[in-house]
């Protein structure tokens, strides 16, 4: 009796944690959106103060950084929204193109961010950086596979 009280409570505490929201869904998303770029840079700017105890003047070089890379972010966003809209899909020779220049913008942050921190921020910021990126991928998965579902629904 004992065991199956247990089990029914750890299935119980199981359904509730799977139905918890994430923040990081399309609502989040729309949310950041609606800042200006000098807003998410500045976001950006002060969590990586406080993960990376960055001093006045490095703040001020990577909200530089961030500045820039929110801006580029917003008119890509936005360049890409008015072409779904419009109903257009980017060829296989654009999306290479865009992840072509994506890639050099990355290595470019990184020599950036080499000059601007020492050797322990450098290594927490690059760790910080392979785990986002292992989230971002892990989305993309699941988010591949709620739509090979919904598919098979069909």
């Amino acid at each position: 009796m004992k065991k199956f009280l247990l089990i029914a409570l750890a299935i119980a505490s199981l359904q509730v944690v799977a139905q918890e929201q994430k923040k990081e869904g399309p609502k989040y998303h729309d949310e950041m959106m609606k800042l200006s770029a000098e807003e998410m840079a500045t976001l950006q700017t002060k969590k990586m103060t406080l993960h990376l105890d960055l001093n006045d003047k490095q703040q001020k070089e990577i909200y530089v950084i961030n500045l820039e890379n929110a801006k580029l972010r917003k008119a890509h966003m936005e360049a890409r929204k008015a072409k779904r809209q419009a109903g257009e899909k980017p060829s296989q020779e654009e999306r290479v193109s865009i992840m072509n220049a994506q890639l050099d913008r990355k290595i470019e942050i990184k020599k950036k961010m080499k000059t601007i921190l020492n050797e322990d921020q450098f290594a927490k910021w690059e760790e910080a950086q392979a785990k986002m990126a292992h989230k971002r991928n892990a989305g993309m998965k699941s988010k591949g596979d709620r739509r090979v579902k919904k598919m098979q629904k069909q």
